[in-house]
Order: structure tokens, then sequence, then C-alpha cells
């Protein structure tokens, strides 16, 4: 018997995605369709193979989403993240199993007692990060604990970057995911974390100058910056106990300081819209920030507002934006500042056709282990094919279809809402991306902690 498979959105993050149910679905005996409100942009290979049918899905139209659901046997929504509840309340109605790579949301998590009662899976937070991030730390978490050892220290990073063959401007850096997320990133909430048993907290307009640096064998040194709240999965983890609970988003070394210039110059705010956006030029848009002066250039404004010293490499990043351009323009009604820095960014940042990305993830692990303290470093890094293959959606695409595919043949049966951190999830999905070439490396290194001889640190 044949069995469906729902992907509803075809969007940046499912080429791997839909290559590999595809492939799979003559051994597996699948069908897949896609649904998605515009096809167009869909592969011609994907679209005329013979265990696919594409059909245009308007989430919105109840029949037609309902019609959809109701006619497979499990649904990945690959749609953002504020869209799934609707495809999830369809799941729960016509007893549909249901994958996503996004954080489970409040609504979603409220459902959790009828999915268990009607034996469903919904599994979510089963892309990159969360997803792999989840997994190979309850790997190597569960390991150390059934060895007999006690996890003090747990740190994880994770970044979507540009491959080193690109890398090709002075931020060292393009829009690999949704530029609007890189945006707005650290906003929302102050950052939280512990180290060595003391709380921590990052307001917004620090974030970028607290940083961590890491060192990635044959790919450099790199920085994180620390996420909203780092202790959100110290229970679900089973780390009540540990010490140092750190996480974050990795960049070069150099990008969060230059990133700050916005952030202090209130580019990046996102909470009003600017009058006659669409034809200010970007020039126009940078002094919108900076007090009137009968005599003084933008520029030197912006230095002065914001002590810019003239050899500071940052200045060489911001003209690299044409910041100052008083030719190119917004062209966006109504913008917010966030959209309008958006606009400018993605004229400079975009990954040319042939460019590659780079995913890099980073974790430590500290533990005692029969009274010695220990450290393993675990890193991974993926390289795209170009900019339709790319690493980021080969790291967010592969698990969400491995996981689908462990549902039906039933390797994968405990019901519930949930995210990967079970023996029964994280094995076999871990198993078949190393087998496509998305593996760790870990080392051995000294156990180092923050300051180990210190009571408040």
């Amino acid at each position: 018997m044949v069995r469906k498979i729902l992907v509803v959105g075809a969007g940046k993050s499912t080429a791997y995605l839909l290559d590999y149910l595809l492939e799979k679905s003559s051994t597996e005996r699948l069908h897949i369709t896609i649904g998605d409100l515009t096809t167009a942009a869909i592969a011609e290979h994907i679209k005329n193979h013979e265990n696919c049918t594409v059909l245009t899905l308007d989430i919105f139209k109840d029949d037609q989403r309902k019609n959809a659901v109701k006619a497979s046997d499990i649904v990945i929504s690959m749609l953002p993240a504020r869209f799934h509840i609707k495809i999830a309340e369809d799941c729960l109605a016509f007893k549909k199993h249901l994958v996503t790579a996004s954080y489970v949301s409040s609504e979603i998590k409220a459902l959790n007692n009828e999915v268990k009662k009607n034996n469903l899976i919904f599994m979510n937070e089963i892309g990159l990060d969360p997803g792999i991030d989840h997994m190979s730390a309850m790997q190597a978490i569960d390991r150390i604990r059934d060895q007999g050892g006690r996890i003090l220290l747990f740190e994880s990073f994770c970044g979507g970057l540009v491959a080193p063959e690109h890398d090709n401007n002075l931020w060292n850096y393009k829009f690999t995911w949704n530029p609007r997320n890189v945006v707005l990133a650290g906003q929302g909430g102050t950052a939280k974390f512990i180290q060595e048993g003391t709380y921590k907290y990052i307001p917004y307009h620090r974030l970028f100058r607290r940083t961590e640096f890491f060192e990635v064998e044959g790919y450099g040194k790199f920085e994180g910056y620390a996420n909203r709240d780092s202790l959100n999965y110290r229970e679900a983890y089973g780390l009540q106990n540990a010490l140092t609970i750190y996480r974050g988003t990795m960049r070069r070394v150099g990008f969060s300081k230059a990133w700050n210039i916005f952030v202090q110059l209130g580019a990046t705010d996102d909470s009003y819209t600017i009058e006659n956006s669409e034809n200010m030029s970007y020039r126009e848009f940078i002094n919108l920030f900076l007090p009137y002066s009968p005599t003084d250039s933008v520029e030197l404004k912006l230095r002065h507002y914001l002590k810019i010293d003239q050899d500071d490499n940052i200045w060489e990043k911001l003209l690299e934006l044409n910041l100052f351009d008083n030719s190119k323009h917004i062209g966006i009604p109504n913008a917010t500042p966030a959209q309008a820095l958006q606009k400018i960014l993605e004229d400079k940042w975009t990954l040319g056709e042939h460019e590659k990305d780079m995913i890099v993830m980073y974790h430590k692990f500290g533990y005692e282990l029969n009274g010695k303290k220990k450290q393993i470093d675990s890193k991974l890094v993926v390289i795209g094919k170009n900019r339709t293959h790319t690493a980021m959606s080969k790291t967010v695409g592969l698990p969400v279809a491995i996981a689908a595919l462990q549902i039906l043949n039933d390797k994968i049966s405990t019901p519930g809402v949930q995210i990967p951190i079970s023996k029964e999830v994280y094995e076999p999905i871990l198993t078949e991306l190393q087998r496509l070439g998305i593996n760790f490396k870990e080392y051995e290194v000294p156990y180092v902690g923050y300051n180990e001889n210190s009571v408040l640190s």
C-alpha cells in the first residue's frame, strides 16, 4: 500500500527534504504531495517525478487545506511557525501524524493530551537549530551519563555562514536563511544563561559586545553571542544541576562588533514605520538617526555619534554596504527601520547563484567522571552545493524527512507533542545523517570551566 506524505510549503529549506523522500519513494512505497501557494519555483525534476503531485494550496481556505491533510498519512509543515497550528488542528481532527522544524508553540503544546489519546506523533524542532543540536547534544549527554559521568557544563553554538571559498566581503557573512531573522536577532527578550552556577543576563543593547570565541579545525576562528534564553532546555536535557548552560549563535570574528553599530544607531528597530521610506535614499536613511548639523556630513556625524575611530576597520565594512549612497533607494512604502536595513543588506549579502553556504555547530560538554573533570568538544561543519542545495536546506530538511519516514515505518512510535531528545528518535536519525555526510568530530580537551576556584564568578 502506498503511504502518502503531504509537504505543506516548498520554500528554501525543502530542496534536500524533497529529493530525499522522492529518492526513497519507490522502495518505501511513498507518494509525495507538495502544497504551496506558489508552485512556480518548484524544480522541474520534482514536479515531473512519477511519485509526486504538486498542488496549489492556500492554507487560509479551510476546505482546500482540510482535504489535503485528510488525504495524507503524515503531514510535514514547512510553513512559517505561526501557521503550524492550523495544520496541527487538522492533523488532530483527521488523525494524522505531523512533523515540523519549528520551535513548539504553546498552542501546539496544548494539544499534547489529545495527540497522545489518538496515538499520534507531533514531532517538532527537528531541523538544524532546533533539531540536530538537540539530537547530537542528547546523544553525547546520554553517553556520558551511561558511563556514570555528571554534566557540569553544556554550551552549544550554531551559525549559518558563507563557505570559505565564497567568503569575499568584509563582514565574512551572507544570508543563508531568512534575512529578517538576522536583522531582528536578539530582540524580544534579554539573553539569559548560567555560568559556574551564577545567572547572567545580557540586555539587547549589549548583546553584540559580549562574545565567546572558538576555533574550528580547518576553518579558523569564530565568535558567538548568547541566545535569548539558554535555560529553555535545562529540564528537557536533564541539566538542572549543571553549573554552566549557554546557547548562542556563531559568526566570524568581528561581525558582532560591526553589527552593534546598527543596534546602537536604532536601525534594527521593527516597532514603527518611517515616513516616505519608499523614496528615501540609503544616505537619508542613515541620516534619520543622526543629529542635525548645518555643516557636518552624514559620514562625519556617524563617526562622531558612535565614536568610530578613523583607523577602525568597521568603517570599511559600513562603506562596503553603500550606506552613504544617495542614488540607491529603499523602495519599500511604510518600512520599519529593520525592513529598510534588510533591503540595504540584501543588496550585498545575497548568495550568488553558484556560491555555497556553510553550517557550523559547536558543542562543549564538561563533566566529572570518577572524580576527574573532563571535557569533550564536538564540532560539525557542512558545506552547501549551491544557492538551491544549501547546507542550511540540507541540515534543516534532511532530519525532517528522515523523521517522517521513521514515523511511517513505526521506528519512532512514542505518541505525543515532542522534540527529538529520546534515544528512540535521535539514534536512527543521527545514523542516517552520518551516512549522508552530516557528522560531528569529537575532541577530548582539558576541562577549564570559567573560574572553578571561585564561589562567585
